[in-house]
């Protein structure tokens, strides 16, 4: 087998990797590359392969650092089958359209052609397959099969066997155990030799999760008369803070006060975990048998589709809880909530999400006095606070743990999927806690397995 980085090196975006044996390519995702803006420039360049002879794609999870490209690998002439689990293929299509309108902005923005259209993601839905989880499929020389990662739902680990060699990529693991979700699969029994692992906070632990903080903000919110304001990822941090919230409201452990989830995203993308229950994990399949047969439907959640149901939002009196995206503020309707209620010191927002550098969300977690919305100056008087307990990655602890059964088979671990400093010192734990050699691999290096 011969192993080729084209993205997700040393930076935490665009993961793209190809595998070549007996003259047949696969490839491993096809993620958009991120930055300062949605969209990069990189994206436009040429792929450094013929798209053509890709025989197949594998899918380890729909996020768009990770789908991204998709559209655009068909658009250059693509036409294998793309595999994924069913709820990758359900979400990857609900997130590809609705970034569509972003990346022809992004093209605007650069003087260039739409990186792809419509069409693309269209025909690109045509090849795309459902794959289950544990059931290996035959492409050519290659054995493949996917294993649950616990990231997202359907989210998955892809081991590739050829050539008496087991390669296997973690796609993003999971920071476990994840509510719905639980703990990845385990693959000591797997005799897997090669591990390119992820690495976005290889250099860190994650603070203890702070239990109650939502129960808290609520009941505060409510005492107070005020709004409580989440910018939110359409994608999993909503689903889980949904979670949350449904034992909350169930365990009448909250007042009720409408909660209003006002993302035309995030309420399709809901729609889509309802309907793969079986992707669940054991303990939440035992609840769904119990009384609360609606875990994303509880009592006080209004969730709003409409332009016009987003507006009606503002008349409905305080106390309540509005969800909304996007998650850093960048756009999206939390703008239109937060130049209302941000000036307001009996209500507060919360962040669930990373703020990246710049974006307004995180000029207001850094406590900023205005801020800048529609063109107009909004005082900033309510309470911020910031969880890190909903990332939904794992943490240097977390991936040791799970790369530790397999120590005694591992030949050799990338470090992919993470900044530089971040993809070093995860390599650098991997070869003094566990033996094994582990290296941060260049773009467009190939190795022979």
């Amino acid at each position: 087998m011969k192993l080729t980085f084209y993205g997700g090196v040393k930076e935490v975006t665009g993961s793209n990797y190809v595998v070549e044996h007996d003259g047949v390519k696969i490839m491993i995702d096809c993620g958009l590359i991120q930055g300062g803006y949605f969209s990069e420039e990189r994206n436009w360049e040429p792929f450094a392969y013929n798209p053509k002879e890709i025989a197949a794609v594998f899918l380890t999870h729909a996020h768009i650092d990770h789908s991204g490209r998709l559209p655009k690998l068909v658009k250059n002439g693509f036409r294998g089958k793309v595999y994924s689990t069913p709820p990758t293929r359900d979400f990857a299509n609900l997130l590809l359209l609705d970034s569509e309108h972003v990346m022809l902005q992004a093209a605007e923005r650069l003087k260039k052609q739409p990186l792809y259209t419509i069409l693309d993601i269209e025909q690109l839905m045509t090849l795309w397959e459902g794959m289950p989880y544990h059931q290996p499929l035959i492409i050519g020389p290659f054995k493949i099969t996917l294993f649950k990662s616990a990231h997202i739902l359907g989210s998955a680990m892809v081991l590739v066997e050829a050539g008496n060699r087991n390669l296997l990529f973690t796609g993003d693991l999971g920071n476990s155990p994840a509510p719905l979700l639980g703990v990845p699969d385990t693959l000591e029994n797997h005799n897997v030799d090669y591990c390119v692992v992820e690495s976005a906070y290889g250099d860190r632990i994650h603070p203890p999760e702070k239990v109650g903080v939502i129960e808290d903000l609520i009941e505060n919110t409510f005492k107070a008369g005020g709004v409580l304001m989440i910018p939110a990822f359409a994608m999993e941090r909503t689903q889980k803070l949904l979670f949350e919230i449904n034992e909350l409201v169930e365990n009448n452990r909250v007042p009720r006060v409408p909660i209003f989830l006002d993302s035309p995203l995030a309420i399709k993308i809901t729609e889509v975990y309802k309907r793969y229950k079986d992707y669940f994990d054991k303990a939440t399949l035992k609840l769904l048998k119990g009384e609360d047969h609606m875990l994303f439907d509880f009592p006080g959640l209004k969730k709003t589709l409409t332009t016009e149901e987003s507006r009606a939002i503002l008349a409905v009196k305080p106390p309540k809880v509005i969800i909304a995206g996007s998650g850093m503020s960048q756009g999206g309707r939390i703008l239109h909530h937060e130049k209302n209620y941000l000036p307001d010191p009996n209500s507060a927002i919360i962040f669930i999400g990373y703020q990246a550098k710049g974006s307004l969300g995180r000029r207001i977690q850094e406590g900023v006095a205005t801020v800048t919305i529609h063109g107009e100056t909004v005082l900033v008087r309510c309470h911020i606070l910031s969880v890190e307990g909903y990332s939904a990655h794992a943490d240097q602890k977390q991936i040791l743990e799970w790369l530790a059964p397999m120590r005694f088979t591992l030949k050799q671990v990338f470090a992919v999927q993470g900044e530089e400093d971040q993809s070093q010192a995860l390599a650098h734990r991997v070869v003094n806690d566990l033996a094994i050699r582990a290296e941060i691999p260049e773009i467009g290096k190939s190795y022979e397995l």
